[in-house]
């Protein structure tokens, strides 16, 4: 396995106040300042064949004036950037531990930063709404967009809630699931955070009312939550080796519901948890590049929390 004092972390940041809030974020992870952490800006610059323009002489004060505006929105980004990196340096960051990266567009905001995280990086950070020209994440925004095709690599999604030290990890017998308790343990192992383990046993009662009550007989939900008892000591036992105390875990199951997604965010509401963590598909025979629809629709659904999705 990796040295962790070898990891890097993509941390992707556009200029917005949202980034800035993945920034602090990922300044309060104590495990993230034994990293390397790459604060990495897509800057949108002026094409090539603008500057052609300047050579005629029809178009060259125009040239110069839009050249001008390139310049000051370049300085703008670098003086956002170096406030990022004084946030993670504050926090106990290593000096040479941080870098910055403002790399000239090439194919579009998403693709590039997916692109860069080719690059020998251990996970990608990016802001929910900071992303995004729109007030909430939304189908085709930059956020979504890397979220649902960097399917090789962890994706930290921030929201505004503050880190604290409650994590609440979805799981169920899926691979994809366990390989989300394995990231949590080897990340957070031996730091002060407290684990839920949460299995969501899903019916359709009251779906309809002329449908006849499909809902999982309590013998079945018996059988469920017996299963996933087995997985929830594999799931504590790995915890446990990372460096997690016993009391640090816990677990519980929710059943007759209707909706895991619905579930898993009125979960994290009531219990206050600033964290989500979901295996990026569960138990659908859905092609691995693609997506669960459950931890698709957590990140639709929930607001200003982090939720990682983990591959």
């Amino acid at each position: 396995m990796e040295n962790q004092n070898q990891k890097k972390i993509l941390l992707a940041v556009d200029g917005s106040e949202d980034a800035l809030c993945a920034v602090r974020y990922v300044s309060k992870l104590s495990p993230f300042h034994k990293m390397k952490i790459v604060l990495f800006n897509v800057f949108s610059s002026i094409p090539e064949s603008y500057r052609d323009l300047a050579k005629d002489p029809l178009f060259a004060q125009s040239a110069r004036e839009v050249e001008a505006w390139e310049m000051q929105k370049r300085k703008v980004i670098q003086e956002y950037m170096d406030k990022a990196q004084q946030i993670l340096l504050r926090s106990g960051a290593p000096q040479d531990a941080v870098t910055i990266n403002i790399h000239n567009r090439k194919k579009g905001i998403a693709r590039d930063i997916i692109q860069e995280a080719k690059e020998g990086y251990s996970c990608v950070v990016v802001g929910r709404k900071g992303m995004s020209t729109y007030k909430e994440i939304v189908v085709g925004s930059v956020a979504t967009k890397i979220v649902e095709k960097l399917s090789f690599l962890p994706v930290l999604m921030i929201g505004r809630i503050p880190l604290d030290e409650k994590i609440l990890v979805s799981v169920d017998s899926s691979e994809n699931a366990m390989r989300a308790v394995e990231y949590v343990a080897t990340t957070l192992g031996g730091f002060d955070f407290n684990i839920t383990l949460l299995h969501v046993i899903r019916g359709v009662r009251y779906f309809q009312a002329e449908i006849p009550d499909l809902f999982l007989p309590k013998i079945s939900i018996e059988a469920a939550e017996k299963e996933i008892s087995s997985i929830f000591d594999k799931a504590k036992n790995c915890l446990t080796d990372a460096g997690f105390r016993s009391d640090q875990i816990s677990t519980k199951v929710i059943s007759d519901a209707y909706s895991r997604a619905e579930a898993i965010v009125k979960e994290a509401r009531e219990g206050d948890y600033g964290t989500i963590v979901l295996g990026r598909r569960g138990l659908s025979r859905v092609e691995e590049f693609f997506m669960g629809r459950v931890s698709k629709k957590v990140i639709q659904t929930i607001r200003n929390r982090a939720v990682w999705v983990v591959t």
